[in-house]
């Protein structure tokens, strides 16, 4: 009887021990799957700012010709973009820097919209409407590609702070992320580009 006692104790302690195993294994699997969520949301992001730095010096150029004298204006859209690209290349700097940089550059955008309202000739032109449209779109998808990142990272926050999962994060290193936002209320609003 003792040794049939003892065979089902390390029965039950082994089962115990495998399925506390299985549920590490779970919980650090579900961890790893979000990181690499953000890791994507991120890295749409990523290609959505780009494109939209891309945009940018076609369109300077074009309201430079109708707009040569605006040059505090066309300098601080040309600066706004030089520190927003900066910081995205400065792999150090975090989603932080990035929206308050980005915050700046939309500001800038904003302001260099506002300039060619003035000029109706700019307006009519078909390139400046054409790269009025892509920044419109390009604007479009930055946004959402920032809610489905912070979404993603909610997430992934929710998970790496909940009892038991913190241990797991703690003992793997999952690190903190940061949510992509824009810092200074004017700029939370996208530049006004429609005509």
């Amino acid at each position: 009887m003792g040794i049939m006692a003892f065979l089902i104790f390390g029965g039950v302690f082994l089962a115990v021990v495998v399925v506390l195993v299985l549920i590490l294994i779970a919980m650090y699997n579900k961890l790893v799957r979000l990181r690499v969520d953000c890791d994507n949301g991120w890295s749409q992001i990523d290609v959505q700012l780009k494109r939209r730095y891309d945009l940018i010096p076609n369109l300077v150029e074009t309201v430079k010709g109708y707009a040569s004298h605006e040059k505090e204006t066309l300098d601080a859209v040309i600066s706004a973009r030089a520190k927003a690209v900066q910081t995205h290349d400065a792999s150090d700097q975090g989603a932080k820097a990035m929206g308050q940089a980005e915050g700046e550059l939309t500001q800038a955008l904003g302001r260099l919209m506002m300039v060619a309202e003035a000029y109706p000739d700019l307006k009519a032109n078909q390139n400046f409407m054409q790269l009025q449209e892509e920044l419109t779109s390009t604007e479009n998808k930055i946004g959402f590609a920032r809610q489905h990142y912070n979404d993603v990272v909610a997430r992934y926050e929710t998970s790496r702070q909940s009892v038991p999962t913190n241990i797991i994060a703690g003992m793997f290193s999952f690190k903190e992320r940061e949510y992509f936002e824009i810092e200074e209320p004017e700029a939370r609003n996208a530049p006004t580009v429609s005509f």
